[in-house]
């Protein structure tokens, strides 16, 4: 049986980074997976999304300047935005050096499903190798789909299909209104798609604030996005188009089909029964420093702390400085848990929302203010759809939660990322400096409004 130091099942972002780290401090690091290095992140999921992303956004700025500076002719075109992803973002998805660059670090890959056999072993292939020191889990999620009649068998998109899009299509009909389904909607809608999002819960973003979802769905539909909430489908047809039946009787149609319902992870297929585990679970549980037994760690989407990027790379670091002995890296702290939908408004959130707070036991201060009754907002113009709300505890003043929504929403979210995380006392932000005019100083303006 072949020997090593560490393996590293999944090398998502999180993965890469804590077999690449283990690999540079002189371990023997052999790193698996079936599919590209660098995970779903840079191929599908955050770059390229994001490259739409500023895409759309050029295009609507661009129609706002006869509202601001004069006039302004705008015709989209797809092609660039698609071949930036294809040659600049994604290789076209190929990841030859990302592997180079693991493997210039010192480590091996093996490309494969790696699964767990026993303790310390895992097979991939028709080998089998003994991690002597470290086996690290990160095998991140797949797009969930609901089990909805007539839907399996069609051309539908995941988000993985949208990101590979050569054309607009004429319509779109995207099921789910979670960051996912709603960045991608925007983006295709501002290029001149006929779109259509249906949400089962009763607003968009339902994880957020549900001031968020609200302002959300006001921009949809002031760009011409029809908003369908409390709505859930019922049966899917595909002929030469979709045609959806929702539950309440009525059909909608479309050329194109996108499922962004969430992600599903499967615990089952790394083996971790192997290890007394109950792969039924949804997430594999973990202690405070990413344990999942005697010399197995666990990082990334599987772990249910958040399925970002951000989220993975911090838990890796900790991975990394436990497995060497460093005894420096603090334990997981996921009070000041940062996330960013990137639509438009930008929705940029820290912390616990409102519900969440008092769902908790905690005596709750809220405070919020319009982002177009700030000066900035105001100088801002056509654009500035947003707010800045506050959550904090009443009894140890400080703030628990935060949600900003408005033009780089998550950019002044950071300041209080910082806040939450460093627990400063209200009192001392509400008589610290706050630039002039910007966005940020909104936040001012909502501790003045915490009751």
């Amino acid at each position: 049986m072949e020997q090593v130091d560490v393996v590293v099942i999944g090398m998502g972002p999180g993965g890469e980074h804590a077999a690449g780290r283990l690999a540079e401090a002189g371990l023997d690091v052999v790193g698996i997976d079936q599919r590209l290095v660098g995970g779903e992140c840079p191929y599908y999921g955050c770059i390229p999304s994001k490259m739409m992303i500023r895409a759309a956004d050029a295009l609507a700025e661009a129609r706002r300047v006869r509202e601001l500076a004069g006039q302004s002719q705008v015709t989209p075109d797809w092609a660039p935005v698609a071949s930036r992803i294809k040659d600049e973002a994604t290789d076209d998805w190929d990841d030859k050096v990302a592997v180079e660059r693991f493997q210039g670090k010192g480590g091996r890959f093996v490309r494969g499903h790696g699964e767990i056999v026993k303790a310390g072993v895992v097979r991939v292939g028709d080998r089998e190798i003994e991690a002597r020191r470290a086996i690290v889990l990160n095998t991140g999620g797949e797009p969930s789909i609901p089990p909805i009649a007539g839907l399996e068998g069609t051309p539908y998109w995941t988000s993985r299909d949208a990101m590979k899009a050569t054309d607009v299509p004429p319509s779109l009909l995207v099921l789910g209104g979670g960051a996912i389904g709603a960045e991608i909607a925007q983006v295709f809608a501002r290029f001149g798609s006929g779109v259509t999002v249906v949400e089962a819960a009763p607003r968009l973003l339902p994880s957020d604030e549900p001031e968020a979802g609200t302002v959300l769905a006001d921009v949809f539909t002031r760009e011409g996005i029809d908003v369908r909430l409390g709505a859930k489908a019922a049966s899917v047809r595909h002929d030469e188009c979709f045609s959806i039946e929702l539950d309440a009787g009525e059909t909608l149609t479309a050329q194109q089909l996108l499922v962004a319902t969430g992600r599903r992870i499967d615990l089952g297929a790394v083996g971790l029964d192997a290890l007394g585990v109950d792969v039924a679970q949804r997430f594999v549980p973990v202690d405070s420093r990413l344990r999942v037994a005697p010399g197995v760690w666990a990082i990334g989407d599987m772990t249910g702390k958040g399925a970002f990027t951000h989220v993975s790379m911090y838990q890796a670091d900790i991975v990394v400085g436990d497995i060497l002995g460093d005894s420096s890296v603090p334990a997981a702290d996921y009070r000041a848990l940062p996330r960013v939908t990137f639509t438009d408004p930008e929705i940029g959130a820290v912390g616990l929302t409102e519900r969440q707070a008092r769902d908790a036991g905690i005596d709750v201060l809220v405070g919020k203010t319009e982002l177009s009754t700030t000066s900035r907002g105001w100088i801002h113009g056509p654009g500035n759809d947003g707010f800045i709300k506050l959550v904090a505890d009443r009894a140890r003043q400080v703030l628990v939660g935060a949600t900003v929504a408005g033009p780089s929403g998550g950019e002044v979210m950071s300041a209080l990322a910082v806040a939450i995380h460093g627990e400063v006392p209200l009192d001392r932000l509400r008589h610290m400096m706050y630039a002039y005019p910007t966005f940020h100083r909104g936040i001012l303006d909502a501790l003045r409004e915490l009751t």
